[in-house]
This record gives structure tokens, sequence and C-alpha cells, in this order.
């Protein structure tokens, strides 16, 4: 089946974040929201959802959760167990609910920059406070510093250890040797593992596999929060559907007893939209992948033939993380992100990440509106 990513669907004067957040005239390519409609299955379960006519209070039935179960297996050869699964209405919660459900107030919970911004907030909104150490960068990407991690986390005394993978916003895709690594940095410093895995589904390298970091053994798994969501690869974030696997039942226990009386649950809509998205779209998805991939081969063109912006090969997710700290420096520009948008690109500013100098373009988008904001780019660097 042939699916169109080209038409534009309007999403200036609409309800929007994305298109809201600049004047007219400036190309929002910043928050991870692609502008691609819905797969067809989702959008035909939601108006059967619909069609139904009553709204009240829901809980997952039992072919939500089974449809969640059935992914895990067949896309990461992942085992998990019903009852392991804790529903919630977006990753963010889940980052913050593990914040409150690991140690005391005035703790440590480390994480690596650059990283998404709920990462660096998640804690201090929590009482917490944030340990933290830079990815280091070599020519083929971006690298763990793991003597400096053993080493933060020493002096930290974290009890609580967060992870992207794959990674957002350089878009890594952390090996099994990685990611036994960081296993065995938590088992040596008592840690719980929280492991954003929202961006599982979209791979863009063919070399390269996610492998679920619970899935390594029942020992990783037994301290490893897992939170997932069908939100970045389905298009479905304003649908607030998401889901934590935790293996460990008192760990699951602390877990619930941080979101009572806070989290809500997650809303009908939502629900159907998951199951839909996880059992009915392979075909829509595979699509997705190649556009996507396509799209990232020329922004990484496009920022190649710049002068004072560098890029690492983007392995997964529809995010490019673009080091313009030499041009910055070049020319003057205290903030990159301000001077493009001053030049009609809305790009996410690095500082926001931990890194300033640098910028994330989401190029989850039509193919036309990309080459837009390319020449864009372009126009501004030599300007």
């Amino acid at each position: 089946m042939a699916f169109d990513f080209d038409t534009p669907v309007e999403r200036a004067g609409s309800d929007s974040m994305k298109w809201a957040k600049y004047p007219a005239g400036v190309l929002p390519l910043w928050v991870a929201d692609m502008d691609f409609a819905v797969p067809p299955p989702v959008a035909a379960a939601l108006h059967q959802r619909i069609d139904h006519g009553v709204f009240g209070y829901n809980l997952p039935t039992a072919s939500q959760t089974e449809s969640v179960v059935t992914y895990l297996a067949r896309k990461f050869d992942w085992a998990v167990a019903p009852e392991w699964i804790v529903w919630l209405p977006g990753l963010v919660s889940g980052l913050n609910v593990a914040c409150r459900a690991v140690g005391e107030p005035g703790d440590a919970v480390f994480t690596a920059t650059p990283i998404y911004p709920p990462f660096l907030a998640s804690p201090v909104d929590s009482g917490r406070r944030v340990a933290s150490l830079p990815l280091v960068r070599d020519s083929a990407g971006w690298l763990w510093d793991f003597p400096g991690v053993d080493g933060v986390l020493k002096g930290s005394r974290a009890k609580l250890f967060l992870l992207c993978h794959p990674h957002n916003p350089t878009g890594r895709v952390w090996s099994e040797d990685e990611l036994w690594q960081i296993a065995a940095l938590a088992g040596k410093h008592d840690l719980v593992l929280c492991s954003d895995e929202i961006h599982n589904g979209l791979l863009l390298d063919p070399a390269c596999r996610h492998r679920a970091l619970a899935s390594l053994s029942p020992e990783i798994a037994a301290r490893t929060i897992t939170l997932m969501a069908p939100s970045k690869t389905f298009n479905i974030p304003g649908l607030g559907a998401a889901f934590a696997i935790i293996s460990d039942p008192v760990l699951r226990r602390r877990f619930r007893a941080a979101m009572s009386g806070i989290v809500p649950h997650v809303n009908a809509l939502g629900m159907v939209a998951t199951e839909a998205a996880l059992g009915q779209c392979d075909d829509w998805h595979a699509a997705l992948l190649d556009y996507l991939r396509g799209n990232a081969r020329a922004v990484e063109r496009a920022v190649a033939a710049l002068p004072g912006l560098d890029m690492r090969p983007i392995e997964a997710t529809y995010l490019a993380w673009i080091d313009a700290r030499e041009f910055a420096a070049d020319h003057g520009i205290a903030n990159p992100a301000k001077y493009f948008e001053q030049h009609g690109l809305g790009l996410s500013d690095g500082a926001d990440f931990g890194a300033p100098g640098f910028v994330r373009l989401n190029f989850g988008t039509r193919r036309a509106l990309l080459d837009e904001a390319l020449n864009r780019l372009a126009g501004a660097v030599r300007a």
C-alpha cells in the first residue's frame, strides 16, 4: 500500500503547539511532533470509538494490554507479563513519577547531556539534584565516557539513572555492549535505571537494532523502569497514552504509589489509538521510515555543505542535532537558535538540552517544507 507523506496537512491556525510558537513566516521545526496524518488504521479505530458515543471512565481492556505484550515480543523479542504494565498519560509523567518513586528528596539523579529537557527538569521538580556528565563525540558519533560516569555516580551517590534510548537529541542507538556497561554501573552503584525508549520505532540506520535495556537479563530488569509510548512513532502525542514496564513487584508498587492521587488514567481515545498503532500499522510504519531516511540524508547533506555547522550521522529519531558553535563564534552570534529564527527557521535551542550553541531540527515533515527550511538554513549561514 502506498502512503502519502507529501500532501500538506494545514496546522497553522489550529490547536497545534508546534505551529503556534512562532509568528507567521517562521517554519517551526522544533518540538518532536511530525506533520503527518496518523496511520489509517488509527483514524479508523478512533472513528469507531467515537461512534460508540459514551466516554465514561475507562479501564484498559484485555486486548489493549495484549497489544503491548504482543508488540514487544514481535518487535524486540522481549517477553513481558501483562501485570508488569503501568499505563500513563504521557512519558514525561513517567519520568517525574520515577524521580519521586526512587530515593528521597535531596538525592541525586544521574543523566548524561545533551538530553531531552524533562530529564533535567523532572529531578528538580521532584526535589532531587541533577548529577550529569557530557557525552563525548568523535568522528563517528556520540559516545559515553564510562570512567567519567563511574566517577560522577560515586561522588554524587545517585539513586536513579535516567537513560534515553534511542537518544534524544543526538540520534544514537545505544549498542548492546554500551547497555551492558550502563547496567554494570547500575549494579556497582545500586541504582534504579529508568530507560526512556519512546523512539524505539524510529531506527533509520538499517545496521542498528533496538535492544530494550530490561531485556538484557532478569537481574537488570529487576532494577529497571522502561518507559514507552506510541506517540512519536505513530504521531499521536496529543492523545496522551504511554506505559511503564516494571517487572519487579516492589519497584512497581513504589512507582504506583508515587502516581497515586496525581497521575490520571489514560483517556479512552488514547488507549484505542495505542492498540491500533501497535497492532495494525506495520506497512505505514515501514513507509514512514523510508521517507524519514530520505529526509535525514537531505539534512546531513545540507549541513555538511555549510561552513561552521557540523552534525553526526542520525541513527534514529527524526531529530537532527546540529553543532553551530563554530558558526556562532565566527560571526559573534550569542544564540544560534534566535539567529536562525530571525531568518525564518524555528529550531530547538541546545541550551535547553544542556548544550548551548547547538540546535535541534525536526525533519519529521513533508519534503517540500524541509527543502524550504534547509534553503533558509543555508541563507542564514551565508547572510
